[in-house]
């Protein structure tokens, strides 16, 4: 099947209603159609043909829903790369892409030592170009890089079609609107951010990007910029609602999808009281952000819903048979959003993808109703305000400290966060803990990863296969 760019059909069948909104200035779709054009031409200009990959350091900016929106014209890949990281973290990244071309914010290029400014970039545009390719099903869009538990990052490939069904199945969960509002402050280098840039275009919607989250900014954006979705996690909803006072919201603004983990219940009550239909949701970067998600009809807070329609979903035991309602095991999707594979990855590609299932490695139970509860997200994946953290990275920059012996991180509940790594340090020699490796830790990792916490302890716990007692470290960590 192939598709043209919805912007350009918007263009066509309704030229004047808004298609995006960014810092104080609007883009109709005729508007939206013409800036695209533009950077179709700039990125033609520097040599830019179908396949090549684009690289973009970046948060969210108008200028980088034009630089996605005219690569799909050329049939090119945009590689967004997570800001929060740091230039130790992005360069085997990069190299991993080979990239046509390197682009960042002109405050985070210093990260990316090839990279051109994006605004010099969108400075030197010139005159619209018409070109547009027709996109295929497995014409690929996007390269996410998303880590598993050995903490190697891996590109996950999204195509054209993967973000067409996204699209379709979510709105046949949540039901059409004939001009969706939804409010973007989800980071567009994140598979959600995305979803909800491809979901708004194809919808006929428009999408209010906002460069960050901001509670009180949301709520005047719910009160009067006609908001009608939005997707939060735990953390932020909360704070909206704080900042709000729990004031109800108007009637214009219709559901927020919940991400990130477990919401607690006394929590979605008060949305639900405020007005806020609050569905939660399970996705992950290889199935194009939702997987499952509660039915507005039947919300209540007790799971993460059913399969969107036109996915399946199973829970398989430790032979790979599928088991039946109750019974715990790992989850598996199987559908149109399930990626193309992992970027020059062919064997983590084949160990994920299997028989056209998608093995996520995450716990869960289906109750008799078909709804999933997830039990653990990747067995040690830590989830902190909606960011995902590997353990295995941390570990890995606290060994390399010349005081540490061994080292292991696990989550422990947090109010604020969710979740916070707590890491467990044996030191050489039985040196005292090193005041330093806070600071340590930060010249490696991006802000969010560095642990809450640092405790001192003797030795590792391990089982019999000599492999860390992660479980008991847990229990330790609450402890404290």
């Amino acid at each position: 099947m192939q598709w043209t760019c919805p912007i350009r059909t918007g263009a066509e069948t309704r030229p004047d209603a808004p298609a995006l909104t960014f810092a104080g200035q609007g883009w109709t779709y005729r508007e939206l159609d013409l800036e695209v054009g533009r950077w179709v031409g700039a990125l033609r200009a520097r040599g830019v043909t179908a396949g090549d990959r684009v690289a973009l350091l970046a948060t969210n900016h108008a200028v980088g829903v034009f630089l996605f929106l005219a690569l799909g014209r050329l049939g090119a890949v945009l590689v967004p790369l997570n800001a929060r990281l740091t230039r130790a973290e992005l360069q085997p990244l990069t190299e991993d892409i080979s990239p046509r071309l390197t682009l960042a914010l002109t405050n985070l290029a210093e990260r990316l030592p090839d990279a051109e400014p994006l605004e010099s970039f969108a400075d030197a545009l010139g005159a619209p170009d018409s070109h547009c390719v027709p996109l295929e099903t497995k014409t690929p869009r996007v390269i996410l890089f998303t880590s598993g538990t050995t903490g190697r990052p891996k590109g996950a490939v999204l195509t054209e079609g993967n973000f067409r069904a996204s699209a379709r199945c979510s709105e046949a969960n949540l039901g059409p609107h004939p001009a969706p509002r939804w409010l973007g402050t989800l980071p567009l280098f994140h598979v959600g951010g995305l979803a909800m840039l491809t979901r708004t275009a194809y919808d006929g919607g428009c999408l209010v990007l906002r460069e960050r989250f901001e509670a009180d900014d949301t709520n005047r954006a719910i009160d009067e910029e006609g908001i009608t979705h939005a997707s939060f996690v735990a953390t932020t909803l909360e704070r909206v609602l704080d900042a709000r006072k729990d004031r109800p919201v108007p009637s214009t603004f219709r559901l927020a999808l919940i991400g990130g983990g477990p919401v607690p219940a006394p929590l979605l009550e008060r949305a639900r009281a405020a007005g806020i239909l609050s569905l939660q949701t399970y996705g992950l970067t290889e199935a194009c952000s939702q997987v499952t998600t509660e039915r507005p009809d039947e919300a209540d807070g007790r799971t993460a819903g059913r399969p969107l329609p036109g996915l399946e979903l199973r829970i398989v035991g430790p032979g790979g048979e599928a088991v039946g309602p109750g019974r715990e095991g790992d989850i598996e999707v199987r559908g149109p959003t399930v990626m193309a594979g992992y970027w020059n990855r062919p064997e983590a590609t084949s160990e994920a993808l299997r028989d056209g299932w998608l093995r996520t490695k995450d716990l869960g139970v289906l109750d008799e109703r078909g709804r999933l509860t997830v039990l653990s997200r990747r067995t040690d994946l830590i989830v902190r305000g909606g960011e995902n953290i590997y353990p295995a990275e941390l570990e890995a920059v606290l060994a390399a400290h010349p005081a540490v012996q061994e080292a292991a991180v696990v989550g422990v509940p947090d109010g604020r966060w969710g979740e916070v790594p707590v890491a467990f340090v044996a030191t050489r020699n039985g040196v005292p803990l090193p005041e330093d490796l806070g600071t340590w830790c930060r010249e490696s990792l991006a802000g969010f990863k560095v642990p809450a916490r640092f405790l001192s302890i003797e030795a590792l716990p391990r089982n019999a296969m000599g492999k860390v007692e992660r479980t008991v470290l847990r229990q330790r960590a609450q402890a404290a």
